[in-house]
Protein backbone atom coordinates (compact mmCIF):
# COMPACT_ATOMS: atom_id res chain seq x y z
CA UNK A 1 0.00 0.00 0.00
CA UNK A 2 0.94 3.43 -0.42
CA UNK A 3 -0.54 6.96 -0.09
CA UNK A 4 -1.45 7.88 -3.11
CA UNK A 5 -2.92 11.70 -2.81
CA UNK A 6 -4.49 13.88 -1.08
CA UNK A 7 -7.76 16.12 -1.93
CA UNK A 8 -9.08 19.67 -1.45
CA UNK A 9 -12.02 21.17 -2.40
CA UNK A 10 -11.43 24.47 -4.06
CA UNK A 11 -13.50 27.60 -4.97
CA UNK A 12 -11.56 28.92 -7.93
CA UNK A 13 -9.67 26.76 -9.52
CA UNK A 14 -7.35 29.06 -11.90
CA UNK A 15 -6.42 30.49 -8.75
CA UNK A 16 -5.11 27.77 -6.79
CA UNK A 17 -3.77 25.95 -9.88
CA UNK A 18 -2.04 29.31 -10.16
CA UNK A 19 -0.91 29.21 -6.73
CA UNK A 20 0.20 25.24 -6.69
CA UNK A 21 2.23 25.63 -10.00
CA UNK A 22 3.61 28.93 -9.79
CA UNK A 23 4.30 29.96 -6.73
CA UNK A 24 5.10 26.42 -4.99
CA UNK A 25 6.40 24.72 -7.89
CA UNK A 26 4.23 22.32 -8.45
CA UNK A 27 3.60 20.92 -12.49
CA UNK A 28 0.37 20.46 -13.38
CA UNK A 29 0.21 16.64 -14.02
CA UNK A 30 -3.69 16.18 -15.46
CA UNK A 31 -7.17 17.58 -15.24
CA UNK A 32 -10.61 16.39 -16.35
CA UNK A 33 -14.01 18.02 -16.68
CA UNK A 34 -16.90 16.11 -15.98
CA UNK A 35 -20.01 18.26 -16.62
CA UNK A 36 -22.71 15.56 -15.68
CA UNK A 37 -21.33 15.97 -12.10
CA UNK A 38 -20.75 19.87 -12.68
CA UNK A 39 -17.05 19.73 -11.36
CA UNK A 40 -13.28 19.22 -12.43
CA UNK A 41 -10.48 17.42 -11.21
CA UNK A 42 -7.23 18.42 -11.28
CA UNK A 43 -3.83 16.69 -9.95
CA UNK A 44 -0.46 18.78 -8.95
CA UNK A 45 2.59 17.51 -7.42
CA UNK A 46 6.50 17.39 -7.46
CA UNK A 47 6.59 13.94 -9.46
CA UNK A 48 4.65 11.43 -11.50
CA UNK A 49 1.82 9.76 -9.88
CA UNK A 50 2.99 6.51 -10.05
CA UNK A 51 5.73 7.63 -8.00
CA UNK A 52 4.89 10.14 -5.35
CA UNK A 53 1.78 11.53 -3.30
CA UNK A 54 -0.03 14.22 -5.08
CA UNK A 55 -2.45 16.85 -4.63
CA UNK A 56 -5.94 16.40 -5.97
CA UNK A 57 -7.32 19.94 -6.49
CA UNK A 58 -11.49 19.49 -7.08
CA UNK A 59 -13.73 22.17 -8.39
CA UNK A 60 -17.59 22.06 -7.82
CA UNK A 61 -18.84 24.68 -10.40
CA UNK A 62 -21.66 25.82 -8.20
CA UNK A 63 -19.70 26.19 -5.36
CA UNK A 64 -17.26 29.18 -5.02
CA UNK A 65 -15.79 29.06 -1.25
CA UNK A 66 -15.76 26.35 1.43
CA UNK A 67 -15.50 26.48 5.16
CA UNK A 68 -12.24 24.67 5.99
CA UNK A 69 -13.07 23.53 9.75
CA UNK A 70 -11.28 23.08 12.69
CA UNK A 71 -10.50 19.56 11.77
CA UNK A 72 -7.88 20.37 8.99
CA UNK A 73 -4.71 21.00 10.34
CA UNK A 74 -1.67 21.34 7.28
CA UNK A 75 0.00 19.92 3.62
CA UNK A 76 3.63 19.15 4.39
CA UNK A 77 6.32 19.89 1.64
CA UNK A 78 10.15 19.79 2.28
CA UNK A 79 12.60 22.21 1.50
CA UNK A 80 16.17 22.59 1.47
CA UNK A 81 16.63 26.36 2.51
CA UNK A 82 13.49 27.35 4.58
CA UNK A 83 14.49 30.72 4.49
CA UNK A 84 14.95 30.57 0.48
CA UNK A 85 11.63 28.76 -0.22
CA UNK A 86 9.69 31.58 1.90
CA UNK A 87 11.47 34.44 -0.31
CA UNK A 88 10.61 32.87 -3.54
CA UNK A 89 7.05 32.47 -2.15
CA UNK A 90 6.48 35.88 -1.17
CA UNK A 91 8.50 36.91 -4.30
CA UNK A 92 5.19 35.18 -6.82
CA UNK A 93 2.92 36.87 -4.04
CA UNK A 94 2.07 33.82 -1.68
CA UNK A 95 1.40 34.58 1.67
CA UNK A 96 3.71 33.87 4.48
CA UNK A 97 1.13 33.51 7.69
CA UNK A 98 4.30 31.94 9.89
CA UNK A 99 7.77 33.30 9.35
CA UNK A 100 10.75 30.72 9.13
CA UNK A 101 12.23 30.02 12.41
CA UNK A 102 12.41 27.16 14.37
CA UNK A 103 9.23 25.18 15.70
CA UNK A 104 8.18 26.10 19.28
CA UNK A 105 10.07 23.57 21.70
CA UNK A 106 12.18 22.18 19.05
CA UNK A 107 14.93 22.94 16.58
CA UNK A 108 13.17 22.08 13.36
CA UNK A 109 13.04 24.69 10.97
CA UNK A 110 9.68 25.54 9.02
CA UNK A 111 6.98 28.24 8.16
CA UNK A 112 3.39 28.26 7.04
CA UNK A 113 2.18 29.62 3.83
CA UNK A 114 -2.00 30.31 3.10
CA UNK A 115 -3.19 29.01 -0.28
CA UNK A 116 -5.93 31.33 -1.95
CA UNK A 117 -8.64 29.26 -0.43
CA UNK A 118 -7.10 29.36 3.07
CA UNK A 119 -5.28 25.80 3.20
CA UNK A 120 -2.10 26.07 5.46
CA UNK A 121 1.02 24.25 4.10
CA UNK A 122 4.08 23.95 6.11
CA UNK A 123 7.33 24.09 4.56
CA UNK A 124 9.76 21.58 6.17
CA UNK A 125 13.32 22.36 6.33
CA UNK A 126 15.07 18.75 4.95
CA UNK A 127 18.19 19.40 6.34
Amino acid sequence: MRLLHTMLRVGDLSRSLAFYTQVLGMRLLRQQDYPEGRFTLAFVGYGEEHDTTVLELTHNWDTAAYEIGSGYGHIAIGVEDVYAACEKIRAAGGKIVREPGPMKHGSTILAFVEDPDGYRVELLGLK
